[in-house]
């Protein structure tokens, strides 16, 4: 078991405190957790990278928003709302969609048992883990268990870590990124264990929306490097070469840059979801068979099997919900029947870069690439010596090119998460600066003291309930869906959740 001399000595987290979830309070035991540099996936892999051709790896995207919709505006999740609302919409298929929730658990034990090799990346928001148990789901969540704890099934499956309450990067209060990144550790934590957790080291963009901004972008990725992930999953065209151009080996890792106005530089690994529509291609195991097309590439000083990922809606769309199921079993057989471990086969993210690490390939040697946009940032703003350099940059270009902007870039282009928005984009800003103003002190006196986090009782501020009740209306307020659906009852949502914070500002 990885680590686990370090992980015995932690203790139980209980998955809710007070009905809610546990999203706060044990930040050390978290960070002691992710920060490793430990294989995950070598001491298992029945893969070796000299035998295989090309490779695929598939995710699966869960979400489900919570919403201010139970008796008298109490939150729950939507697909708790779809049960009780069946006539509306499509909520008929409520049951579909719990069960594609849980169904994984059982593709993967049955292909294993049929002498198949499969692989899955799974990346479910918080609201939704939440939301089943609050909805007396728990044997969704306990079926998961089986494929994210027992070791039998661990190098079938990895886990990807995403932000709680499904909220889009680009537009996220910077203080709060990091906020929904633990936010979910925890509450991963709290229902699979502290192993399970120690294994997640890839992230999944909600959305796929990529900062462009390079502060925000820099923040992110020092957020995800502080949080012990090793890497994140992008859209091909939300990114392009530190010239400007688009990418030229999509299949291979990449480097991701990150540099901010002041000119500090981090970075990260990034595998590249190809373009395309996305639950049609993972419905249909699209990058199984566009991996039968490709062969070995130089990397560095190796030879590597490229790698066609992708990234879809695990239960959304007719797709997902009626084509998928075959077409996934389908594939795993025909791997297995082609020589099952050789030629072309599945593998997840980790694993793969794991892999080609083992073979000599070194992160220096993946091609790099930066936010889409971003060299023409850089190539105004290296005229200018002055230091709101970027900031101007940036003026400049909205004023010359109305198609420019820092917005981010996702997996559809005809759809912004800010624009017509305000209605919904202030109040939320506005409750992130409140949450800090008020919060961020207690902290902060705390931890120059070496006291406990600020509490008189030794109860840590972040283990508080004021605390937590504060934090998860910040995050739930940030959710991308409150801007997805357009104006009506999304928005209201958002103004309902707005307003109970109001009533909690009493508590701080």
């Amino acid at each position: 078991m990885l680590l686990s001399t370090d992980l015995t000595r932690l203790p139980v987290l209980p998955e809710l405190i007070d009905g809610l979830p546990n999203i706060s309070g044990w930040e050390a035991e978290v960070r002691s957790v992710v920060q490793h540099n430990e294989p995950i996936c070598l001491p298992t892999t029945n893969i070796r990278v000299e035998d295989i051709n090309a490779a695929f790896a598939i995710a699966l995207h869960m979400h489900q928003p919570t919403i201010p919709a139970g008796s008298g505006g109490a939150l729950i999740n939507n697909l708790q709302y779809m049960f009780e609302h069946p006539q509306e919409g499509d909520n008929h298929n409520a049951g579909t969609f719990a069960y594609c929730y849980s169904r994984m658990a059982d593709f993967i034990p049955e292909l294993v048992s049929q002498g198949c090799n499969p692989r899955i990346m799974l990346d479910y928001s918080g609201n939704l883990l939440w939301g089943l148990r609050q909805m007396g789901r728990g044997d969704i969540l306990e079926n998961l268990k089986r494929i994210t704890c027992d070791p039998t099934y661990q190098p079938y499956v990895e886990w990807l870590g995403t932000m709680w309450s499904h909220a889009v990067v680009p537009s996220t209060p910077i203080p709060d990124i990091k906020l929904h990144i633990t936010a979910w550790q925890h509450h991963f934590a709290a229902i699979f264990g502290w192993e399970a957790l120690a294994r997640v080291k890839g992230f999944s963009l909600p959305e796929m929306h990529l900062p462009n901004h390079p502060d925000t972008l820099f923040e992110f990725v020092k957020a995800l490097l502080e949080c012990g992930y090793r890497w994140l999953m992008v859209q091909e065209h939300s990114v392009e070469r530190l010239t400007g151009q688009s990418l030229q080996n999509k299949h291979l890792p990449h480097r991701l840059v990150a540099r901010n106005s002041q000119g500090e530089t981090l970075s990260i690994t990034a595998l590249i979801k190809t373009q395309g529509s996305d639950t049609k291609l993972v419905g249909q195991m699209q990058p199984y068979y566009e991996a039968k097309t490709l062969s070995r590439q130089n990397l560095g000083q190796a030879s590597v099997p490229p790698l066609v990922t992708q990234i879809g809606d695990g239960e959304n769309g007719g797709v997902m919900m009626n084509e998928f199921p075959p077409a996934f079993k389908k594939a795993w057989h025909e791997v297995h029947d082609s020589g099952d471990k050789s030629g072309i086969v599945g593998l997840t993210g980790t694993e793969y870069l794991e892999l080609i690490e083992a073979a000599g390939c070194k992160s220096d040697d993946y091609p790099t690439c930066q936010a889409v946009g971003q060299f023409q940032i850089w190539e105004r703003s290296r005229l200018n010596s002055e230091p709101n350099a970027v900031a101007s940059a940036i003026e400049q270009l909205k004023q010359t090119n109305p198609n420019f902007h820092v917005d981010g870039a996702s997996w559809t282009n005809n759809l912004s998460w800010v624009k017509g928005y305000e209605n919904v984009l202030t109040p939320m800003n506005q409750r992130s600066v409140l949450f800090h103003e008020k919060l961020d002190p207690l902290l902060q006196v705390s931890e120059s003291n070496n006291m406990s986090l600020g509490s008189t009782s030794g109860e840590p501020v972040t283990r508080q309930s004021h605390y937590r009740q504060a934090l998860l209306n910040n995050l739930l307020l940030q959710t991308s869906c409150f801007r997805y659906w357009g104006q009506g009852v999304w928005t209201d949502y958002a103004r309902e959740i707005y307003q109970q914070g109001e009533m909690l500002q009493t508590t701080f």
